[in-house]
C-alpha cells in the first residue's frame, strides 16, 4: 500500500449535455432576434433575446469550465454589471448621466434585471473570444475581452435608445450616445473580464483542451459571432430606418474579434 499522497484532482467539465443545451438556446436566440427585427417595438422580444443569450452562454461555459465555475463566473459578471449600472444611474459614473425608462421590468433598485443578465451572458462570450485571441499573459486576455465586450455596445446603445429603454441627459455624437459611455463600458468590462479570468481559471499547459470542453469554448465564440452577424444585418437592412453607419462600426469591431478568434482556433 503506497503512502504517497494522492495528486489533487482537477475539476472537469460536465460533459456533452451543456453543449446541447447551449445549441438549443443559441438557435432559439437567433429565432427571437429574427422576430425582433420584424416587431422591434415589443420589449418582450428584447427580453427574450437577452434571456436566451444568458442561458446559452451559461450552458456553453458549463461545458468549457465546470458547472460550478460557470455559475460563479456568470453570477460575478451579473453582479458587477448590476453594481456599475446602479452606481451609474445615481452618480453619472462611469458611463455618463442617463436613466432607465419604465419599459423594462423588473427593475430592482431602478436597474432592469435584464440589463445585468446581458452583462453576464455577453461577458462570458467575450471572455471566450479573448482566450482564443490572446491566450498567454496575464493582462492581454483581460484587455482583449474588455475591448470585445465594449465593441458590442456599438450596436447595443443605439438600438436600445431607439426602443426608448433608456435616455441620456445630454445626447452624444455617436447616434445620441456620449463618448463617456464607451469609456465607462471599457472600464467595467475590464473589471468583468478580470473576475471571469480569476473564477474560470486556465487549463494546465500540459493538458490539451479537447472534447466537450473545447466545444463549450467554441460555442461561446459562436454565440459572440452570431450576435455580431445578427446585429450587423439588423442595422444594415432590417431595422426601419436602416443605419449603415452603426452596422459598419459595430460589424467591423465585433467582426474583427470574431474573425481573430476563429482564425486562432483553425491554426491550432
Amino acid at each position: 500500500m503506497s503512502s504517497e499522497p494522492e495528486a489533487p484532482r482537477t475539476p472537469r467539465p460536465a460533459g456533452a449535455w451543456p453543449n446541447a443545451a447551449g445549441v438549443v438556446a443559441l438557435a432559439a436566440m437567433v429565432a427571437a432576434q429574427i422576430v425582433t427585427g420584424l416587431r422591434p417595438q415589443d420589449p418582450r422580444l428584447t427580453t427574450a433575446v437577452v434571456v436566451l443569450l444568458a442561458v446559452g452562454a451559461l450552458a456553453f461555459a458549463a461545458a468549457a469550465y465546470t458547472p460550478r465555475r460557470a455559475a460563479g463566473a456568470f453570477t460575478a459578471a451579473v453582479a458587477a454589471g448590476y453594481a456599475a449600472e446602479w452606481i451609474g444611474t445615481r452618480t453619472g459614473l462611469p458611463f455618463g448621466d442617463y436613466r432607465y425608462t419604465d419599459v423594462l421590468w423588473p427593475r430592482p433598485g431602478g436597474v432592469p434585471l435584464i440589463v445585468a443578465l446581458a452583462w453576464g451572458g455577453m461577458g462570458l462570450a467575450a471572455h471566450a473570444v479573448a482566450r482564443r485571441v490572446a491566450p498567454r499573459g496575464r493582462m492581454a486576455p483581460i484587455l482583449a475581452g474588455a475591448l470585445a465586450l465594449t465593441a458590442w455596445d456599438l450596436f447595443l446603445d443605439p438600438q436600445m435608445l431607439g426602443l426608448g429603454l433608456w435616455v441620456w441627459a445630454e445626447p452624444g455624437p455617436y447616434r445620441g450616445v456620449p463618448l463617456t459611455n464607451f469609456a465607462g463600458w471599457l472600464l467595467v468590462s475590464f473589471l468583468v473580464m478580470a473576475l471571469l479570468d480569476r473564477i474560470t481559471g486556465r487549463p494546465a499547459a500540459d493538458r490539451p483542451v479537447t472534447g466537450a470542453e473545447a466545444a463549450g469554448t467554441t460555442g461561446l465564440v459562436a454565440l459572440y459571432t452570431v450576435m455580431a452577424l445578427m446585429e450587423t444585418v439588423g442595422f444594415a437592412v432590417v431595422f426601419r430606418p436602416p443605419d449603415p453607419f452603426v452596422a459598419a462600426a459595430g460589424g467591423l469591431a465585433m467582426g474583427a474579434f470574431a474573425l481573430l478568434a476563429w482564425g486562432c482556433a483553425w491554426r491550432r
